[in-house]
């Protein structure tokens, strides 16, 4: 992990357009930001879309940074921004008292459960829980913020939380079942 003085020193760079200390910033943090891309795309390539335009978006408003936090926090803010932007381009945020159940990947190495197990489980939620969860569970929003941010009222945040964790926990008493049934067999 990079240090916030050693990261805001390649930021110096970046804001007199030095193209090598762009390309070293983006080199130092898209695995990281990567994994917070992931968390909201429904798979790889539309992760990989949310990452390119996050980067355009902290190059195109470097001097908005204001040395306010660390450097990376102001980068996976606007990483999170971005992802919800793009659902809410392509999706509208619905809240539904029906969910389908979307089937679980049963392809496991082991019995345990791995953090990819885990990332897979999260994605299987419908776009509005998923993003909520994220929000909450992994990127410390509350829910007045995660309202604002995805126009919806702070009871809807609440609502939006509840329902994704009871979707998760009937999903891993599913999967628990599975795991219990292979291991009799």
């Amino acid at each position: 992990m990079i240090a916030n003085d050693a990261l805001l020193k390649i930021w110096n760079g970046c804001l007199k357009n030095e193209g090598k200390q762009e390309e070293l910033f983006y080199k130092l943090l898209a695995p990281r930001m990567m994994a917070v891309c992931m968390r909201y795309a429904r798979d790889r390539d539309e992760a990989q879309d949310i990452l390119q335009e996050g980067f355009i978006k902290a190059f195109k408003n470097r001097f908005m940074f204001r040395g306010e936090g660390s450097l990376e926090g102001w980068i996976r803010r606007i990483m999170v921004h971005t992802a919800l932007s793009h659902h809410r381009k392509n999706a509208p945020v619905v809240l539904t008292d029906d969910i389908a159940e979307h089937t679980i990947d049963h392809a496991y190495r082991n019995d345990s459960l791995e953090a990819a197990d885990l990332l897979k489980l999260i994605n299987s939620l419908p776009d509005n829980y998923r993003s909520v969860f994220n929000m909450y569970a992994i990127e410390g929003y509350s829910h007045q913020e995660i309202g604002a941010t995805l126009g919806m009222t702070e009871i809807m945040s609440r609502t939006s939380l509840h329902r994704a964790r009871a979707i998760l926990k009937s999903k891993l008493n599913k999967l628990e079942i599975n795991m219990e049934y292979r291991a009799l067999a």
